[in-house]
């Protein structure tokens, strides 16, 4: 039976929980997730499980952050001052905003903390530092 190498195009269906079982993500309901192995397009320790797989094959995989999302990094949390934000965005802990980088891309950040003077905001992604499990199953895959 063929068996999954870099560079194969494939299709999995999957769930990705916390380790404490909270759902963060999964295809049920959807078409499988579909990516070119070893390329880069999913996190490395997903990336890194499929290799030598086969179609209709299931796993269940840990990972740790720093083959997930990795560390949280300090330097992408940032307080702002309070009346630099909008009067009429209702700020609250866990609220997700849009900034714009110096060089005008996009960058989505999550209120952490809300003072009197200064909003601390952090860019890194939902997931940093966060060790992350995922149970999958090969629908499918294509030989490079």
């Amino acid at each position: 039976m063929a068996a999954i190498k870099d560079g194969d195009t494939v299709r999995i269906h999957y769930t990705g929980t916390l380790l404490d079982g909270t759902v963060f993500d999964s295809s049920d309901g959807r078409d499988p997730l579909e990516f070119v192995v070893g390329s880069g397009q999913i996190i490395p320790g997903l990336d890194v499980a499929l290799p030598g797989m086969s179609a209709g094959e299931k796993k269940t995989v840990q990972i740790p952050c720093d083959q997930a999302y990795g560390a949280i990094n300090p330097a992408l949390q940032q307080g702002v001052p309070r009346d630099a934000i909008p009067a009429e965005i209702p700020l609250e802990v866990g609220l997700q905003l849009q900034m714009q980088t110096p060089q005008g891309q996009p960058m989505p950040v999550t209120v952490v903390e809300v003072g009197d003077e200064e909003v601390m905001l952090d860019a890194n992604h939902p997931l940093a530092g966060k060790d992350l499990k995922f149970d999958f199953e090969v629908v499918s895959f294509d030989g490079a």
